[in-house]
């Protein structure tokens, strides 16, 4: 795709209250309160990915699809790159104290990642290209999802 922008992406997510859900072919699943980080990739286009997860209206297909219904989308750190390197970032993301894999295989069906989902009871610090981004307002989150 002409002009767009490939690269990585992390989803950091709220979910205010402990409750299950199905998460399509996957199963259904107890989600606990706290916060997720989701990792995934863009390869045609971060601009594009990163506003099909900010919408409410579309086809559930990926598995993040599902959770996302149920959570509040409060920050985005995205590292423009053509490099594969989804898989690397996830693995630090699950290597930051706390993270824990609540769903395996929850985004990494074409990967041998245990999952690209990491859970953390506390909101975790996540780095984009080595630099810090200042955190989201979680009273007002411009990606709030509506339960």
């Amino acid at each position: 795709m002409r002009g767009a922008t490939p690269g990585i992406y992390h989803l950091i997510l709220r979910l205010r209250a402990s409750r299950t859900l199905q998460i399509g072919r996957l199963g259904g699943f107890h989600f606990p309160a706290g916060y997720y980080v989701y990792t995934g990739s863009a390869r045609n286009g971060l601009e594009r990915r990163l506003a099909r997860h900010h919408s409410t209206r579309k086809r559930l297909h990926w598995h993040i699809d599902y959770l996302l219904r149920a959570v509040e989308l409060i920050d985005v750190v995205s590292i423009a790159t053509r490099a594969r390197a989804e898989c690397s970032r996830n693995r630090r993301v699950l290597s930051l104290p706390g993270a824990q894999v609540p769903v395996r295989g929850f985004g990494s069906s074409d990967c041998r990642c245990p999952a690209h989902l990491a859970y953390f009871l506390e909101r975790p610090d996540i780095e984009g290209g080595g630099e810090k981004r200042p955190r989201s307002s979680e009273s007002a989150p411009s990606g709030k999802r509506r339960q």
